[in-house]
């Protein structure tokens, strides 16, 4: 499936106003409010963690074709700045909704594995995002298989570029979870297994080994 249609087939979980909204701001950017495409897009991720998996090319396609029409980034500025508004309330919002956190860490991780900057991640999306994460690894988090499923898949996806632009706060955030893995209550079995593959996939270079694949899918299918 193309680039195009894959953006097709994700609006199609909009009503038919907002569904003709997105199609306009992906075509003709110039055309239509494009602070409040941003909010639309950011509601719709926290509430559907799904659609919040892959909101980041949309938003990527956006950006993309607003700074080819007209050479502005009015969408980048009114997505980043409704970001930074949910991150200064994400304590409620996880206390709100367990859905709408987890959602809202999928989505702030996709923006920041799709945005960049002079081909760099921004910068400014580092330490919100390992903000999350570090939430995601306290051990009353921990205790819940939603968060813990959350990291280590946030991990998988933005770990190796996270850790380039702030090593030291990865290496804060494994004492984290390897406090975690050794709690004596509240940790699943299946959460005990994904945080110790996470420590072995970044001790192996962020990647999985063939034997280490074997071992931890065989066991999760189990």
């Amino acid at each position: 499936m193309g680039e195009a249609s894959r953006d097709e087939y994700k609006i199609q979980s909009f009503d038919a106003e907002t569904q003709q909204l997105l199609k306009t701001a992906l075509k003709d950017p110039g055309t239509v409010d494009l602070e409040k495409v941003a909010n639309v897009i950011v509601d719709h991720s926290l509430q559907d963690c799904v659609f919040s998996k892959e909101a980041g090319r949309m938003c990527y396609a956006i950006i993309q074709a607003e700074s080819k029409q007209a050479g502005q980034s009015v969408f980048r500025r009114g997505l980043l700045d409704r970001l930074q508004r949910e991150y200064q309330a994400r304590e409620q919002l996880r206390a709100r909704s367990l859905q709408s956190w987890v959602c809202y860490v999928t989505f702030i991780c996709n923006i920041f594995d799709y945005l960049r900057v002079n081909n760099m991640p921004m910068l400014a999306l580092v330490n919100p995002v390992y903000d999350c994460l570090f939430q995601l690894a306290q051990p009353e988090s921990l205790s819940r298989e939603e968060e813990v499923d959350c990291l280590v898949l946030q991990l998988h996806r933005v770990g190796e570029q996270l850790e380039k632009m702030n090593g030291q706060r990865m290496d804060e955030l494994f004492v984290l979870i390897r406090d975690g893995f050794l709690l004596p209550l509240g940790l699943s079995s299946l959460g005990r297994l994904l945080l110790l593959e996470m420590i072995e996939f970044r001790a192996a270079g962020w990647k999985t080994t063939p034997a280490a694949h074997k071992y931890y899918y065989s066991e999760v299918s189990d």
